[in-house]
């Protein structure tokens, strides 16, 4: 908790600092584990897995409670389904191989989403407008794209479509969630942005196992596994506009075939899908992501409408930390823990929030 109160209160280059020395403090004892290690065992490459016969099932619930406040990015969830290997009409996998963003070798897979977030300012006691703070919205959405993972990349297309404004019953999913809980009732709902229609399209790219390497024949461990996933991607539309790029580091037991838990865009980009091979496996994971903003309809305001809005930063970092569990082959359990540099001018410190996701396959 000392810790989280400190980290909110950096300057967003004192936050930067944190994110590259914190890579540094990781990267070396990670180069000395693979200095240690057999030759032959760090080029050791397993074959790549068959076609995966499963539907995975996500939930994923977001809040700043987990950071100690209750302000700016506040809430979020998604639920979400993804389909089996090959379980894609032959019309669109041909279409998308006849892309460049997806290798011809990858095994593809369709997936559904359906999502809520939520923002307000600090202050959610006042009810007048508040012209220094970000504007009170709210995000409802449903999505479906397309997946494809060949063993060691992983491509992903998604197209969302919903409202922004009081259609999204953002107001009312916060105002009775704040009830139930007995904690401050925001009061300034009626200052949220108009209704819109909202559409973004997201594409994200990851390498996984760029850099890899393993420890055997531990006293307390059967083998302890570091691996690195770089990644690179974006958003078009008028919800969001962005382009990314970012890399996570994994350390742990059995890393399964997977490429991080998933999170709320935008985000570090985690996935739904995950492939574990032995019955519990484990791994802490840490990442950073910088993009560069050119449309957040959350600081903006309206498209086509006069509505509160607040002069953004066009520059973004996250830093994030999390712990992954697989039991047995079917679920996935995985906090993350995310820290995010000042999104708009007037904003006086960085942002932190907590993600809870489970994920099932069957």
């Amino acid at each position: 908790m000392i810790i989280a109160r400190r980290v909110a209160g950096l300057s967003t280059k004192r936050f930067r600092r944190l994110v590259f020395v914190g890579l540094l403090a990781l990267a070396v004892p990670l180069s000395a584990a693979a200095q240690d290690q057999d030759p032959e065992s760090t080029q050791e490459k397993e074959p790549p897995p068959g076609p995966d016969e499963s539907w995975i099932i996500s939930l994923q619930f977001s809040n700043d409670m987990f950071g100690g406040s209750d302000r700016h990015f506040t809430h979020g969830t998604r639920f979400s389904a993804l389909s089996p290997d090959g379980f894609v009409p032959d019309f669109i996998e041909s279409a998308a191989k006849a892309l460049p963003l997806f290798p011809q070798d990858g095994n593809l897979r369709v997936s559904y989403s359906l999502g809520q977030d939520i923002f307000t300012p600090e202050r959610i006691e006042d009810r007048d407008l508040i012209d220094d703070d970000r504007p009170y919205a709210g995000w409802l959405y449903g999505g479906i794209g397309l997946v494809s993972e060949n063993g060691s990349r992983l491509d992903q297309l998604e197209l969302n479509i919903g409202i922004v404004g009081p259609a999204s019953l953002a107001e009312q999913v916060q105002t009775e969630w704040h009830r139930l809980l007995d904690i401050t009732t925001p009061e300034g709902w009626d200052n949220q942005l108009e209704n819109e229609p909202g559409i973004v399209l997201y594409y994200e790219r990851k390498w996984r196992n760029l850099w890899e390497t393993r420890i055997t024949d531990l006293e307390v461990l059967d083998e302890l596994a570091f691996d690195v996933t770089p990644h690179l991607g974006g958003a078009l539309g008028n919800v969001y506009t962005y382009g990314a790029g970012g890399l996570t580091l994994r350390i742990g037991e059995d890393l399964p075939n997977d490429y991080g838990p998933p999170k709320l865009r935008p985000n570090l980009p985690g996935s739904d899908y995950f492939r574990p091979d032995d019955a519990i496996g484990w791994y802490l994971f840490a990442g950073v992501e910088g993009r560069v903003v050119l449309q957040n309809i959350f600081l903006d305001g309206n498209t086509f409408e006069d509505s509160h809005s607040v002069d953004k930063r066009p520059l973004v970092g996250d830093l994030q930390a999390g712990l992954a569990i697989t039991l047995g082959e079917r679920v996935r359990l995985a906090y993350t823990h995310l820290w995010r540099t000042e999104e708009f001018h007037e904003q006086d410190a960085p942002d932190q929030f907590g993600t809870l996701s489970m994920s099932v396959r069957f």
